[in-house]
């Protein structure tokens, strides 16, 4: 399978904790990749300084789904899912407060 053209979804849903250039600390959840151009496509796609978990990523029926709002319904709920306990935890609080 190959990425959908316009897509983008896991530059932006998921957390990313290695270094980007442009974002030394990663990127969390939900925050467009500093290196994903306006047509949704990767400036270091293919490039040496592309970290190693967007290099690893590789476009599935099972990530991606059918479509593109499968594709963010999907990495959302992988996100969550795989999401440090305590990370979780203030977010359930600090909903709970509000």
């Amino acid at each position: 399978m190959e990425c959908r053209p316009g897509c983008g979804a896991c530059c932006i849903v998921i957390s990313i904790s290695s270094p980007i250039p442009g974002m030394p600390g990663g990127k969390p959840a939900g925050v467009p990749c500093i290196q994903l151009t306006p047509d949704l496509k990767c400036k270091l796609f293919g490039k040496p300084e592309r970290p190693k978990v967007c290099s690893s990523l590789h476009a599935s029926p099972d990530m991606c789904g059918a479509t593109d709002e499968d594709a963010y319904q999907i990495l959302s709920y992988m996100e969550d899912a795989t999401r440090p306990i305590a990370a979780a935890e203030e977010e359930s609080a600090a909903d709970q407060s509000n």
